[in-house]
């Protein structure tokens, strides 16, 4: 293991400067790619600089859309540019390492046998880089179905094929990875390594060394591949929106109230099914009277309050319009504006603040299936931006509207949005980078 020290990554956040490889392991629709996305999303949220190297993407320079036969052990020719992808993914993502100050790395490739995590650790030993191996291990028929679904329809290899054909190759990829794959084993022991076994009902971890690892392996651990939408929506329009004023606890408006008793019909048409969802709310007024119908509709859906979704406190500015703040705070108005993640209102909290708390919630969120979550302003542009993988600057200035739910899906290879208007008007609460702080 490299020479250890403590530091900050620039961002906040203590991490041991231990930089790390994680290297996924695992058969073709094992759902590596999902782990991977959300791994460097996670990181990325928490200022951790994490980024994905995709073996596959490096392959597809030069065969963008292979047959089975490729991924053949007796196909020479696949065999040589397979590792060559391979080398230049490693060679990509070791430069990483040096010039853009990388901490966290991951390796998204089958990584089947003994041979090849060999020669990628011998790789990161040579430039003091740690690894830590993921193996996505699962037999479970239905969850290989439904990720072959996902690959046939999002994976680049089989863009614009008709589903079918790409279902039947895909199935005899995977065929020919089976000739060859060795489980990471006794054989292995002195790796660092977390097995997830039938997306994730069992959990191996062997040898973890240090605090980032282990903030790793412990998100891994909360980690379902499972298909799963959630849908977030912002409390019905309140009285201090229709004021100007931030913060407090009021009540919702007229106009609130009609989105509150939208709201059941605008999630049964976006959800299309029966199934079960769990309802969570803030602890304030206007999230449960939002989402009172919801709660009490005759789908029996069960309802949480959580105290970590509350909004952003506003501390001194609670209840001050953005005007007010503007005369009374000018130098912290202007702050606010240079820097809006990271600024903290006085006796108050900061957008970072905020992802601290939240990190409990994201972790439910990932253990959970089916979960709508009505809160606030800042709260569900925290929880977007996690999700969309949104860069910090950017997420306090994104513009979340009141009146609409929004439908968000994570896939292989991003995760997907639908937004549903309940065409009940609400005053705009948004306001631009720079503009000026008279509410509209």
């Amino acid at each position: 293991m490299g020479t250890q020290y403590k530091s900050t990554n620039g961002e906040g956040v203590q991490v041991e400067d231990t930089r790390i490889v994680v290297v996924m392991v695992g058969l073709p629709a094992r759902g590596k790619s999902l782990i991977a996305q959300k791994v460097v999303r996670y990181l990325g949220w928490l200022s951790i600089r994490a980024k994905t190297f995709n073996v596959g993407s490096y392959r597809r320079q030069d065969t963008p859309q292979p047959t089975a036969d490729f991924f053949d052990r007796s196909n020479k020719d696949g065999e040589r540019m397979r590792q060559a992808a391979a080398e230049a993914a490693v060679k990509d993502m070791l430069q990483w390492f040096e010039k853009d100050g990388g901490i966290v790395a991951i390796l998204d490739a089958t990584n089947s046998t003994k041979a090849r995590r060999r020669w990628v650790r011998q790789c990161c030993d040579a430039k003091n880089i740690e690894t830590l191996y993921v193996e996505s291990k699962c037999d479970s028929e239905e969850t290989i179905m439904a990720n072959i679904m996902e690959v046939k329809t999002t994976s680049p290899d089989y863009l614009g094929q008709d589903p079918e054909a790409a279902a039947l190759d895909f199935r005899n990829r995977i065929r020919n990875y089976e000739k060859v794959y060795e489980t990471i084993d006794e054989d292995e022991k002195d790796l660092t390594y977390v097995k997830l076994i039938d997306v994730g009902k069992q959990v191996i971890i062997n040898q973890i060394q240090d605090y980032l690892q282990s903030r790793v392996v412990y998100y891994l651990m909360n980690l379902h591949i499972r298909p799963r939408s959630i849908w977030l929506s912002r409390h019905g329009e309140s009285e201090f929106n229709l004021s100007g004023q931030i913060g407090g606890d009021a009540n919702i408006s007229e106009r609130g109230e009609l989105y509150a008793r939208a709201l059941p019909e605008l999630v049964a048409s976006s959800v299309g099914d029966d199934r079960q969802l769990t309802i969570w709310t803030s602890t304030l007024k206007r999230t449960n009277q939002t989402a009172r119908f919801l709660a009490g509709s005759d789908k029996g859906y069960h309802k949480l309050e959580w105290k970590a979704l509350d909004e952003l406190d506003s501390g001194v500015c609670d209840g001050l319009t953005y005007q007010e703040i503007a005369d009374e705070y000018p130098e912290d108005f202007k702050a606010r504006d240079d820097d809006k993640y990271n600024y903290r209102y006085r006796g108050g909290e900061s957008y970072r603040d905020v992802v601290i708390r939240l990190e409990p919630i994201i972790m439910e969120l990932e253990r959970s299936e089916n979960i709508i979550i009505v809160t606030h302003q800042a709260v569900l542009r925290c929880i977007y931006a996690y999700y969309m993988n949104v860069p910090q600057e950017k997420s306090p200035w994104m513009e979340v509207p009141l009146h609409t739910l929004i439908k968000l899906t994570p896939r292989a290879y991003a995760t997907e949005e639908v937004r549903f208007s309940a065409n009940i008007p609400a005053v705009s609460t948004f306001r631009s980078k720079g503009s000026t702080a008279k509410h509209q």
